[in-house]
């Protein structure tokens, strides 16, 4: 089950939202599997909440301090979903250590809504291309300006962690699956961000894509 999180600042948009989660799927499409655990009117209200909640959906400013606050609880270990209809949305959640985010519209339906909360919920990016195509572009370029050399090679076991990592599993997740303790996964996620110069588990996972590191 996927535990959700809305945060609108009107009672009816959460009402809204909630009911087209509860509503299920129509035949064909994604099954529903997700619960809404938490109702906020703003970021800041769901803050103490954040660690009962997987996927996150917004409507609010992606600029807000609490956001970028929730960005980086438990090392980036929730996604979120932002309902908003401006390009810089999309531009400011690219640049926060979440594990997926994606941007919709206002008027998502409630298929949409669903299948963008599985998808965001498997460490994958949502967004329509006119989002997102622009953002990733920007995201690319800046990349190839960087330059690609390593400073350093990693690991076997930085490997490991590196593709699990783009399965979209969190810390503690990747420590079950390796038998390592979380102390020792997050160490080795700082190693990767250092050797990849990423700031971010999207980032990381973004440059071991583009070395052919990450194996799909």
């Amino acid at each position: 089950m996927i535990r959700v999180a809305i945060v609108a600042p009107v009672m009816a948009m959460r009402a809204g939202l909630r009911a087209m989660l509860a509503a299920g799927s129509a035949p064909g499409s994604v099954d529903s599997g997700t619960e809404v655990v938490n109702e906020a009117a703003s970021p800041e209200d769901l803050e103490p909440f954040a660690s009962q909640t997987d996927v996150l959906v917004v409507v609010s400013e992606a600029s807000n301090p609490a956001l970028k606050r929730l960005a980086r609880q438990d090392e980036g270990s929730l996604a979120v979903l932002l309902l908003a209809d401006d390009l810089q949305s999309a531009q400011e959640l690219a640049r926060m250590p979440w594990r997926a985010w994606g941007v919709l519209p206002f008027d998502v339906s409630g298929e949409e809504l669903q299948a963008a909360i599985h998808a965001l919920s498997q460490g994958l990016l949502v967004g329509w291309p006119a989002f997102m195509r622009p953002v990733l572009g920007r995201l690319l370029n800046a990349e190839a300006e960087e330059g690609e050399a390593l400073v350093e090679a990693l690991t076997e076991r930085e490997n490991q962690v590196l593709q699990l990592l783009a399965r979209g599993l969190a810390n503690k997740q990747i420590a079950v699956q390796l038998g390592i303790s979380e102390h020792t996964v997050k160490f080795h996620v700082s190693s990767i961000y250092i050797k990849l110069g990423a700031t971010n588990r999207t980032e990381a996972v973004r440059k071991g894509l583009q070395r052919g590191l990450v194996l799909l």
